[in-house]
């Protein structure tokens, strides 16, 4: 729930459009590591190429979740690109 609520505090609306691309890349017990790649159609919010770490319970609920963005064509990496 908490993951879900700061995605949507970052979000313009329910009518943002972007495309969303998504490849795990490593599996290793109950950790996982998915690279990820988000092209927004506004192009002040840029592009982001994200790793991924998630963690998941017995039960095969995410229980920690860790992101490292990364901002292509920006100098320092991490603020959107325009």
């Amino acid at each position: 729930m908490a993951l879900s609520q700061f995605w949507e505090a970052e979000r313009e609306g329910p009518d943002e459009e972007f495309n969303f691309r998504s490849e795990v890349v490593a599996v290793d017990g109950s950790v996982a590591v998915v690279r990820v790649s988000v092209d927004y159609e506004d192009l002040t919010s840029g592009s982001w190429r994200d790793l991924w770490v998630l963690r998941f319970d017995a039960h095969g609920r995410c229980t920690e979740f860790e992101e490292w963005p990364f901002a292509p064509g920006h100098s320092d990496g991490h603020e959107r690109s325009s």
